[in-house]
């Protein structure tokens, strides 16, 4: 986990996970069908497309669950909508931010970054998500950073299984 606060209103994270049996490309796929992240997101009880075409840039997405508190308090399902910004399935990355939200951010954009651990012929690949974000009220940038350190490997750890035993 990367941490740095470059000043009194925005926050820089990076967190990272490593998979040894699954392939970039296999990987890259899942995190492609955009609109669909809550299969394998933990916390996202739903995910859809709200605008555009899935995996384009300029897509919106809908994301509802219960991860992140809302500014409506404990008990109201807190949600956002994410534009697809730009895609680079060469690099395998891609960029999404937050048009609207009740979860306190004014600004937020996100990069994941799939990369092979060595030739990609090998099993084996890094995820990396970098996240940018206005300060947010009521969070400690490191507490908040702890709450998508899991996230990712649980999502990463699940859609390995999903390749290791697909459903019929």
């Amino acid at each position: 986990m990367e941490v740095e606060q470059n000043s009194e209103t925005k926050w820089e994270a990076k967190v990272s996970t490593v998979l040894k049996e699954a392939k970039a490309d296999q990987i890259w796929a899942f995190y492609g069908d955009f609109f669909n992240f809550h299969k394998w997101f933990p916390g996202l009880a739903s995910c859809y497309g709200v605008h555009g075409a899935n995996g384009e840039p300029g897509c919106i997405r809908y994301c509802g669950g219960f991860s992140i508190k809302s500014e409506d308090g404990e008990d109201s399902v807190s949600w956002s909508k994410e534009k697809l910004t730009a895609v680079d399935p060469i690099e395998r990355s891609l960029t999404n931010e937050i048009v609207d939200c009740n979860i306190g951010f004014k600004s937020y954009e996100s990069t994941v970054k799939i990369t092979p651990s060595g030739s990609e012929a090998e099993s084996g690949c890094r995820i990396d998500w970098s996240i940018k974000v206005d300060t947010v009220k009521g969070w400690v940038l490191e507490d908040w950073v702890k709450k998508f350190e899991p996230g990712l490997d649980r999502a990463a750890r699940r859609i390995e299984e999903a390749l290791t035993y697909p459903e019929e």
